[in-house]
């Protein structure tokens, strides 16, 4: 029976079944697994029954049509939150979210993420309502078997309250997603190379087939992508627009936004198109990113949902008209706030091109070279690098400076964070900055004062460096505040005198 299970959680056998056995024995219950998968098609069944369909006799693509249909239908699903069924090798979704997410999806891109884990916390929560196990050893063993469907972060916001979330500010975060192959090139198969100009270069055998130490796949990232998942963990409802090729990786890109909480109905899917993947070479904490973007029709949709705070990031030099209509938008809906990241291509484009995109922004982040680079105005002086960027517009100013910390420029202060203290090396310093930007962002959309907000950040950014891409170390909320608790007397912000 722990095959049904199984499959609706797209998890890996043996580890299952195993896994699934190993807490029975521990909890002296055989059949908890049997019970569950009896509960789930019973309640399946009901709600087919009540929309005129037979459970014996209904495709997979009849279901999901008529699913679809009456995605509206609030008091259907009330209790389907972690409903799902098998029909031909197909899993098909009960779960609100996921029906409300593939109302605008085709039959092969449907979500399945929000109710694979909602079965993984009610499966957990089996276990633990036995008195004979704790919530965290359910964990650790279905992590160490490979069950990882639903991620720590989801885990907190779904168990949180849903009408507290139902209730949050709602961020569209807006830019390019793609997926990356990070490969850890070995210490002695590559070098790092000087110039005479003194910019460096990674080396590795010509014509040769120098080994490696490993490879992982990233899937959904970039610093929109890292953004929507940093203010998705932290408890803010989130959508993201970006673009996808209809290919596998978008498939995949899909469900694991899905898997956090993560609007996807603003996605632009763009047909018999690739998706974007990057390749990073790892050399140390550093890395070396081989990047293509495809081509795609980069138009703006008005998202069904009006957010009140729309986060622009990292996008291809495709794109501009894309600004001039959401800069439309943003002047027919002067409440929404503007969150302004620049990416590569905004740098490049430069200022002037950029003067009402720059003047309709609440708030900007970005690194100090980046603000001499905008601004034009002297390194060494901060105080006239923040006011040469509130002149641009942006109520708020934030400037990132490496390991001497951050600053925050607002109502004629300049406050100052050090960084939070690493507890170890870092292992990957791919996505910091968008930790950092977002986090800051999100607990403004949150109602904190800049002082909090500004000591959030770092906190996240420590994090994220500490484990292998750009969302795995991303926090929740809860687990910020903690960290804050135990921090070192001299983090804090404190104004610039």
């Amino acid at each position: 029976m722990a095959k049904f299970l199984q499959q609706l959680l797209g998890a890996k056998e043996p580890n299952f079944t195993t896994t699934i056995r190993q807490l029975e024995s521990m909890t002296g219950s055989r059949s908890i697994d049997v019970t569950y998968i009896a509960d789930i098609i019973h309640r399946a069944h009901s709600v087919m029954r009540r929309i005129g369909l037979d459970p014996a006799d209904t495709t997979e693509l009849e279901l999901y049509k008529a699913l679809n249909a009456h995605a509206k239908d609030v008091e259907l699903f009330t209790h389907t939150g972690d409903v799902a069924l098998q029909i031909n090798g197909q899993t098909i979704s009960f779960n609100k979210d996921d029906i409300e997410q593939n109302a605008s999806l085709s039959f092969e891109l449907r979500s399945v993420g929000y109710v694979q884990c909602q079965i993984q916390h009610e499966l957990t929560n089996r276990f633990v309502n036995t008195g004979l196990i704790t919530e965290p050893i359910v964990d650790d063993i279905m992590q160490h078997a490979g069950i990882t469907v639903c991620k720590q972060g989801v885990y907190h916001v779904a168990k949180d309250s849903d009408d507290a979330h139902s209730n949050a500010p709602y961020i569209l975060c807006v830019g390019d997603i793609f997926s990356d192959v990070f490969i850890k090139l070995l210490d002695d198969e590559a070098r790092i190379d000087t110039d005479p100009d003194g910019s460096k270069r990674l080396s590795i055998p010509f014509g040769s087939k120098p080994p490696y130490e490993r490879a992982d796949i990233v899937t959904s990232v970039g610093p929109s992508p890292n953004a929507a998942v940093s203010c998705a963990r932290l408890g803010l409802r989130v959508g993201t627009m970006a673009w996808l090729g209809d290919d596998q990786t978008g498939k995949d890109s899909l469900r694991y936004l899905a898997s956090e909480r993560i609007d996807t109905e603003p996605m632009a899917i763009q047909r018999n198109m690739l998706s974007n993947t990057y390749y990073v070479l790892r050399y140390g904490a550093d890395r070396t990113i081989l990047v293509k973007n495809e081509n795609y029709d980069y138009k703006w949709q008005a998202p069904k949902t009006t957010p009140d705070w729309i986060y622009l990031s990292l996008i291809s030099a495709d794109s501009w008209r894309l600004h001039q209509d959401m800069l439309d938008y943003l002047d027919a809906n002067p409440d929404i706030k503007f969150a302004f990241q620049p990416g590569t291509f905004h740098f490049k484009w430069g200022v002037k091109k950029l003067a009402k995109v720059y003047a309709r922004a609440h708030i900007v982040v970005m690194n100090r070279e980046e603000a001499v680079d905008v601004t034009g105005r002297s390194y060494d002086d901060l105080r006239d690098l923040a006011a040469g960027l509130h002149e641009l517009g942006p109520k708020y100013v934030v400037i990132t400076d490496g390991p001497d910390g951050s600053y925050a420029s607002y109502d004629g202060k300049l406050i100052r964070v050090p960084n939070y203290p690493d507890p170890g090396p870092p292992v990957d310093r791919t996505g910091a900055g968008d930790a950092f930007a977002s986090t800051i962002v999100a607990a403004l959309a949150l109602g904190e004062p800049m002082e909090s907000a500004l000591t959030w950040a770092p906190i996240n950014s420590m994090n994220v460096v500490q484990n292998l891409g750009a969302q795995a170390g991303l926090l929740s909320q809860k687990m910020i505040k903690k960290y804050i608790a135990e921090a070192p007397d001299d983090y804090k912000a404190e104004e610039m005198k």
